[in-house]
C-alpha cells in the first residue's frame, strides 16, 4: 500500500513540477491508479466499480438496486431515441453523421489529430448538428441529457479503450493537462478531485460515501435524486468545482475535455453502463 501511495504521489509531482526524471507514461499511470483501489478495496471486484460508491458501500446498493428496478431514466432513452431518428430539416439524421449507429458510447473521448484535440461525444453530436444547419444543444441540461442517455443504453457492455497515441505530442499534453487538473488543489477549500475521489474514497462527507474515481465515466449520464433528471459529466464537474468554490469551466472546453480525456483512460478495461441512477 505504501508503494501506491509513493506512486500515486509522484503522479502528483509529475503532473505539478514536470521534469524529465518525474514523468511518468500514461500506461505506468494507468497501471498505480487501477492498482491503488485493488489494494484498498481487495474485496471488490475492479469491474464492480462501474457501480461507483454502491460498489463500497452495501446498504446504499441495496436502494440502489431497488430503484433500478424501474430506473428513472427511461423516458430519457425514449426521447433520445426520437432524437437519433428524427429528420433535421434536409432530411437528413444523426445517422448520417454516425453511420455505425447510436452505440457509440466506447468510441469518445478520442483525440483527433487533425483538429489537434481531445474530442468529446456531445461536441461531436453538436458538430453533426450544426454541419446540417441544426442549432446546437446546450451541454448540461435539456435534450443532450436525452439523447446521450439514448446512445449510453445503446452501447452498454462496451469496454472503455481510450487511447493515448504516445507519438503525439498534443495528445500526451492533452492528457497531461487532464492529469494536472485532476490532482491540482483549486477554490477557497483547496481541494482537487483526488482528495475526495482517490485519497479519501470511502470516507463519508457529510451523510455520503465517497465514490471511487475508478469507473467514474462509465456510468453518465446519471439522473440524480437530487437534480430530479438526467445530467451529463461535465455538469458533474461543474458541480464538484462549485463545491469547492471554485469557478467552474465551460462545459466542454478544453478543460473539461481534457479531464475526461484522462479520467475515461482511468477506467480503461471497465464496461459501459449508463445511463445511471445516484442519490
Amino acid at each position: 500500500m505504501k508503494q501506491l501511495f509513493r506512486q500515486l504521489t509522484a503522479m502528483v509531482i509529475s503532473c505539478c513540477f514536470i521534469t524529465a526524471a518525474q514523468a511518468t507514461t500514461p500506461e505506468e499511470d494507468l497501471k498505480a491508479f487501477q492498482n491503488f483501489y485493488k489494494k484498498r478495496f481487495p474485496n471488490v471486484e475492479t469491474t464492480d466499480y462501474i457501480n461507483g460508491a454502491y460498489s463500497i458501500d452495501p446498504v446504499g446498493r441495496e436502494n440502489w438496486e431497488a430503484i433500478e428496478e424501474f430506473p428513472p431514466y427511461e423516458p430519457f432513452i425514449d426521447e433520445g431515441q426520437a432524437i437519433w431518428e428524427k429528420p433535421f430539416a434536409n432530411g437528413k439524421t444523426f445517422k448520417d453523421c454516425f453511420p455505425d449507429g447510436p452505440a457509440l458510447g466506447g468510441k469518445y473521448p478520442r483525440w483527433e489529430k487533425e483538429k489537434s484535440m481531445v474530442m468529446t461525444l456531445p461536441l461531436a453530436l453538436n458538430n453533426c448538428l450544426e454541419a446540417n444547419g441544426e442549432k446546437p444543444m446546450k451541454y448540461k441540461k435539456g435534450p443532450i441529457n436525452d439523447i446521450l442517455s439514448y446512445i449510453a443504453f445503446e452501447s452498454r457492455g462496451q469496454i472503455t479503450n481510450v487511447e493515448i497515441p504516445t507519438d503525439d505530442p498534443g495528445a500526451l499534453a492533452a492528457y497531461e493537462s487532464g492529469k494536472k487538473f485532476y490532482y491540482t488543489r483549486r477554490g477557497q477549500l483547496n481541494f482537487a478531485c483526488a482528495h475526495c475521489h482517490l485519497q479519501n474514497a470511502g470516507m463519508i462527507l457529510r451523510t455520503e460515501i465517497l465514490s471511487p474515481a475508478l469507473g467514474h465515466t462509465t456510468h453518465f449520464p446519471v439522473y440524480r435524486s437530487k437534480w430530479g433528471t438526467v445530467g451529463t459529466l461535465h455538469r458533474r464537474f461543474t458541480g464538484c468545482n462549485k463545491q469547492v468554490r471554485a469557478k467552474p469551466f465551460k462545459a466542454h472546453g478544453e478543460e473539461y475535455r481534457n479531464l475526461e480525456y484522462f479520467l475515461t483512460y482511468m477506467s480503461n478495461g471497465l464496461p459501459l453502463n449508463g445511463p445511471g441512477a445516484r442519490k
